[in-house]
């Protein structure tokens, strides 16, 4: 359930494209991971966090993303590098300059760093840190980098459902659960609503390690844009903490010709 959005098949990194299966939960988990976000994409967005008085903060962001392009036979993530992220706060001037960075790896455990200004430094984000939260927001660092699709287990809850829309139009949608294979991941069961048609995640429960309800994702409003399935508005509830914080796209552009150094550690430094 990463921030940015669709379908593309599934292919065997080894041989020809598969024929598309069953209708699994794991199947269904691995279209939404390998769901068409273009070469690469540029955001411009806004973030209001809402405090338990519902007193708000405002900041404003850009992210930056790219997914390597595979070559014929290979499945999308198959290659050698992985999707990158590169997200910087603008304002306001307390969190300007803070930077997130993401290597994805297929193959092995991602990377992400995190600059501080204020320090003057990177701070690696490691496994163990990825379900906490992202600089003071109720997203995680791993809502908002993806969640990797092998470390967790899936299982149908609900095949043939409808879903109403902001729009207020009703599309089919599929229910899975998934389970995080390490025993002490802080949220380790999560139940996503995925819409059929462009397996993008609409709606999710995220259980704590008690089986409570502790999160609720929300997509408020979803924009085609270039071709492309875009969440142009989403809302994450801390229900315990009574908290929300809401992101939301002010500008975006895909296909610009975003480089592999465009994702480096010197441009996440960048002032």
């Amino acid at each position: 359930m990463a921030l940015i959005p669709g379908v593309l098949p599934l292919y065997d990194v080894n041989a020809a494209p598969l024929v598309p299966q069953a209708e699994t939960a794991e199947w269904i988990a691995r279209q939404v991971d390998d769901r068409d976000i273009g070469k690469d994409g540029r955001f411009e967005m806004k973030m209001r966090l809402f405090d338990r008085q519902q007193r708000v903060r405002e900041r404003e962001l850009t992210i930056q993303t790219m997914r390597p392009q595979p070559k014929a036979g290979e499945r999308p993530k198959g290659t050698a590098a992985g999707d990158r992220i590169l997200i910087r706060f603008t304002y306001p001037n307390d969190i300007k300059g803070t930077a997130f960075l993401v290597w994805e790896h297929p193959e092995g455990e991602d990377e992400r760093f995190l600059y501080l200004p204020a320090l003057g430094r990177v701070r690696r984000i490691t496994g163990a840190e990825s379900q906490d939260n992202f600089v003071g927001s109720d997203f995680t660092y791993e809502d908002i980098s993806g969640r990797e699709l092998d470390k967790y287990t899936y299982n149908m809850v609900e095949q043939n459902e409808t879903w109403t829309g902001p729009d207020g139009k009703m599309v089919p949608v599929s229910r899975i659960e998934s389970r995080a294979k390490n025993a002490q991941a802080r949220f380790p069961r999560i139940v996503s609503t995925v819409r059929k048609d462009n397996f993008v995640v609409v709606h999710a429960d995220i259980y704590n390690r008690r089986n409570e309800k502790e999160k609720v994702y929300e997509v408020k409003r979803l924009d085609l844009v270039q071709s492309i399935w875009t969440l142009s508005e989403i809302v994450m509830t801390d229900l315990g903490a009574r908290t929300h914080t809401e992101l939301s796209v002010t500008n975006v552009r895909y296909n610009t010709g975003l480089k592999e150094d465009d994702f480096s550690r010197r441009e996440l430094e960048r002032k």
